[in-house]
């Protein structure tokens, strides 16, 4: 077994940890750009991992009671059997090579997908706040939520990439009511009949690695274990504008652009980044510019500190 596979699962299972998204858009491409798995074993292997790391999570949420039940179900009818279709699209697509050069296009827009739902969701959830009361009442729609999870699944049987990072930020666009741990703890609990779905569909091919799979899972639940106990500490800022980059470097070397291309635009994406966090720097610190709801919080309770005794 490839301690490097194992090492590689660790790492991207503390990131499944600290941010409840991530795995399928990082550990596939790291199989196939990092280790040279052919893109349909390493989509096959990561579904397997896949299906046994997000249980982890999702009996936490469970546990806590952070899971709109409702949804879940909503989502599973669609999902699952688009997943199975999206594993049956992939073995009707051609030969090996057609296959492989499928594979690597649909996972790179996937992978562009990803990174700017991530970024919308980060921008998003700056402009509601935290919501930390009671969650508000969600009026499940069916048939709009049983399209989505057919449209998550199908994605998820072609690429492995989506039980998370795609349909958790079409969930928040879907319902902008549902609590950042409700939406979480909802999506791994949903992703858990999907990835199995989709893994099922792909050892029923023969396209199942066992070693692989093994070698991804022998890092990636203690990976997992690790970053959710420490994800209350973390920057997740830090680890998200981390995730997109990630992402963004992935999708553009699977679509065979040159590595200086690559290189410049994660270059790029990390300036942007930089540039945004100082600039909301300088507007919290600056006079002129309206004070954030926390400024306001603490401007109140000094006054009512210097306030004189009744």
């Amino acid at each position: 077994m490839d301690l490097t596979l194992a090492l590689a699962g660790l790492g991207v299972g503390v990131v499944v940890g600290l941010t409840g998204m991530g795995g399928g858009a990082l550990m596939t491409p790291i199989l196939v750009l990092v280790f040279g798995v052919p893109p349909v074993a390493a989509v096959s292997s990561d579904l397997a991992a896949s299906a046994v790391m997000k249980p982890f999570g999702g009996a936490m949420h469970a546990r806590r009671g952070t899971v709109n039940w409702a949804l879940v179900r909503w989502l599973c009818v669609g999902s699952v059997p688009a997943a199975f279709l999206g594993v049956l699209l992939l073995r009707l697509l051609g030969d090996d090579e057609t296959v492989q050069r499928a594979i690597r296009l649909a996972l790179g827009v996937a992978l562009l997908l990803a990174a700017g739902g991530l970024v919308l969701k980060s921008w998003a959830a700056r402009r509601r706040g935290n919501h930390d009361g009671p969650p508000e009442p969600i009026v499940v729609r069916p048939l709009p939520t049983a399209l989505l999870g057919a449209a998550g699944g199908l994605v998820v049987g072609l690429t492995s990439v989506g039980s998370g990072s795609l349909i958790i930020v079409a969930l928040l666009a879907m319902y902008p009511k549902l609590r950042a741990n409700d939406l979480v703890g909802t999506d791994l609990v949903q992703a858990i009949p999907l990835v199995s779905a989709a893994a099922l569909g792909h050892a029923l091919f023969g396209d199942l690695q066992l070693d692989l799979a093994g070698a991804v899972l022998l890092g990636s639940i203690p990976g997992v274990l690790i970053g959710s106990r420490i994800s209350s500490r973390a920057p997740a800022g830090l680890v998200r504008t981390a995730l997109v980059v990630v992402l963004l470097a992935s999708a553009l070397k699977l679509f065979d652009l040159p590595t200086a291309v690559v290189g410049l635009a994660s270059g790029v994406a990390v300036l942007m980044a930089i540039t945004s966090v100082l600039l909301r720097r300088y507007a919290q610190d600056s006079p002129g510019v309206p004070a954030s709801e926390g400024q306001l919080v603490t401007s109140v309770r000094t006054q009512r500190s210097s306030a004189p005794g009744r």
